[in-house]
Order: C-alpha cells, then sequence, then structure tokens
C-alpha cells in the first residue's frame, strides 16, 4: 500500500453490518483550521448504524451524505500534519475529538483523518487510546445534558434552548439506560455534582452500576421505576420511544426530564403534573471534551469498553451493536 493512501471502513449502499466494506483510499489533506491525526481507536456509536441503514442527514445539520462514505465521528491518534493557522497542537501530540458533529463527515473509521482543531482535545496522557476513543460522543451528550450545554443551539425536536438544571447534594437523577454508553457517564457525572443517582437497566448490569457509585439500582426487567421512586428531580432517559412517557411519574413537580432520544407526550399530561421536558442535541466541543478528560485522568470519571475489534472487523463491531444490552462502549482499534 501506498503511503498516500491508507485503509478505511466505507458504504458503498445502505444496509445491514455487511455493506461496511475494508477499503484502500486517499490519504486525507488537513485543510484551514484541521489537523490530520493517525488514528489509533474509533468510538462505536448509534449514527454510525443510522448512517449505514439509510439515514442521510442529521436532524439539524445541513450536511448531506453521498455514496461511497467512511462512517464514524469518535477517534483518538495523534497529530501528523497541522494547517498553518492551527494553533494549539503541534506533530506528535495525541488528541481525542468528536468530529464535525451533528453531521455525517467525520469520517473517523480509517487510519488517517482530517480534524477540526476545535474538535479535538489534547489526551490525558493517563488514558489510553481504546477509553478516550469511546468518550467524545457519548460523554459528551451526558455533559451537554447535565452538566453544561455549552452552546446556543436548540434541539431540532424543541423551540426552546435546553438548560441542564443544577445538581448538587440535595439533588436526584434517575438514569434509565445507565449500562449503555451515555448512561454511564451521566451517573458518574452526576455523582460528580454530590447527587444522588437512581440507576435503571437489566439485572446483569446491578454490579457493574453499584462499583460506578449508583445509590439505588432496578432492574427494569422485574420492577416498573415509577413504582418504586418519586419526588425525583432529573430524569436522564438514553432509551426513549413510547415507554419515556411513564417516567414522568417519577419525578417532582418541577421536575425534569431529559429525553436524550424523542420520546412521545402528551402535553396535557405534562403541564398537570408539572414537570419540564426537555432534549439536546449532542455538537463537537473539544474545549468541554478537555474538561470532560481531566476528571477521566483524575479517576473520577470511568470509561467502560464493552468491547473491542479491529477496523477491519467494523461489521462484527457493527453486529455487537445490534444485540444490545451493552455495558459502556464498543470500539475500533486501529494497527499502527
Amino acid at each position: 500500500m501506498s503511503t498516500d493512501t491508507m485503509r478505511a471502513v466505507r458504504l458503498h449502499e445502505y444496509g445491514g453490518p455487511e455493506v461496511l466494506r475494508y477499503d484502500e483510499v486517499p490519504v486525507p489533506q488537513p485543510g484551514p483550521g484541521e489537523v490530520l491525526v493517525r488514528v489509533h481507536a474509533v468510538g462505536v456509536n448509534p449514527p454510525d448504524w443510522y448512517l449505514r441503514g439509510g439515514l442521510d442527514r442529521v436532524p439539524g445539520s445541513d450536511s448531506t451524505v453521498s455514496l461511497p462514505v467512511t462512517p464514524g465521528t469518535d477517534v483518538s491518534g495523534v497529530v501528523k500534519a497541522v494547517a498553518e493557522d492551527v494553533d494549539g497542537f503541534a506533530v506528535g501530540d495525541e488528541v481525542f475529538g468528536l468530529l464535525r458533529f451533528p453531521g455525517f463527515d467525520g469520517r473517523a473509521y480509517a487510519e488517517y483523518v482530517a480534524a477540526r482543531a476545535s474538535d479535538l482535545a489534547h489526551k490525558p496522557a493517563g488514558v489510553d487510546h481504546v477509553r478516550a476513543a469511546g468518550t467524545p460522543m457519548a460523554g459528551l451528550t451526558a455533559w451537554q445534558f447535565l452538566i453544561d450545554l455549552g452552546h446556543g443551539i436548540p434541539s431540532p425536536f424543541q423551540e426552546e434552548l435546553h438548560r441542564p438544571t443544577a445538581l448538587d447534594a440535595d439533588s436526584t437523577v434517575l438514569v434509565n439506560g445507565a449500562a449503555g454508553g451515555v448512561g454511564h457517564f451521566a451517573l458518574q457525572l452526576a455523582k460528580w455534582k454530590g447527587a444522588r443517582v437512581v440507576a435503571v437497566a437489566s439485572g446483569a448490569h446491578e454490579s457493574f452500576l453499584n462499583e460506578l457509585g449508583a445509590d439505588q439500582f432496578i432492574d427494569y426487567t422485574k420492577n416498573r421505576p415509577e413504582d418504586l421512586v418519586n419526588d425525583l428531580d432529573v430524569v436522564l432517559d438514553t432509551v426513549g420511544g413510547p415507554d419515556s412517557r411513564r417516567l414522568l411519574y417519577t419525578l417532582k413537580r418541577g421536575g425534569s426530564h431529559f429525553p436524550v432520544f424523542p420520546g412521545e407526550f402528551d402535553e396535557e399530561e405534562t403541564a398537570k403534573l408539572g414537570v419540564t421536558i426537555s432534549t439536546a442535541q449532542v455538537r463537537s466541543s473539544g474545549a468541554q471534551l478537555a474538561e470532560l478528560g481531566r476528571l477521566i485522568e483524575a479517576g473520577t470519571v470511568r470509561v467502560a469498553i464493552d468491547s473491542t475489534f479491529p477496523l477491519a472487523e467494523a461489521r462484527a463491531a457493527h453486529e455487537r451493536a445490534a444485540r444490545g444490552h451493552i455495558q459502556g462502549k464498543i470500539v475500533l482499534t486501529v494497527a499502527q
């Protein structure tokens, strides 16, 4: 393989995991404001399989897709080249980031990627590339929902700007889907702020979530959360769908329900309960990622890895994702 080419996973058609192809393609060149990153690891996220399934535009983004396309947004690697107008990064720096999101222009399933410097943060020295690659989208989603939105753009699913609820020792937060990528970050960030956390997941994840600091665990296969807890301040629902509505009954008046994925809600019911429903769309932020990275390096936040697969086996990674019940993050590794 030429030094001008690299390996990348691309979609030439839409469909199941079998349409992911391991191709030889040109190495990208960084444009203004960008750096070239030699990729060491890539996080696997829901938008990757939405794109594979045929979604050609992320809601709220003007970016559209034409085939063939390389999926992926979460990356950790080493800077190999820097555009002249970029400050703060140099060749040899270890970096991680959520690339060009919202949108499908991240192109992270590859040996090299051209990344906007503003999307990147320096990778903490004590965090390996696998854990770093598992952090950006899931970690920033939890951060922007619970800690600081960090931008002034409403979600495409609501008119109002999302506003996180201030959390402290007097707060109680329920995290639905607490064992997954966003969920396990949300649990730990809420604990960092001093809140009491109720974790909802299947029974297989109980010990894992207790280790992360959950104050109460609910196995949703055996009990309904609304039957066991009430007067909560915040619900962060990483699952969504029609069942999200029932979690409104765990909240106190004045409480907030944050669905990561769109749910189905009745305005009269919400008004009667006196609760707020608010959602956000995660956006790339090197600055916020640097803050999160410091918490990870300090051991305050742990990045759980469900499984890893070589880049060439991206199909197997997507098949793992399709089986569900993920504990933490799925990551692709790139041989050096």
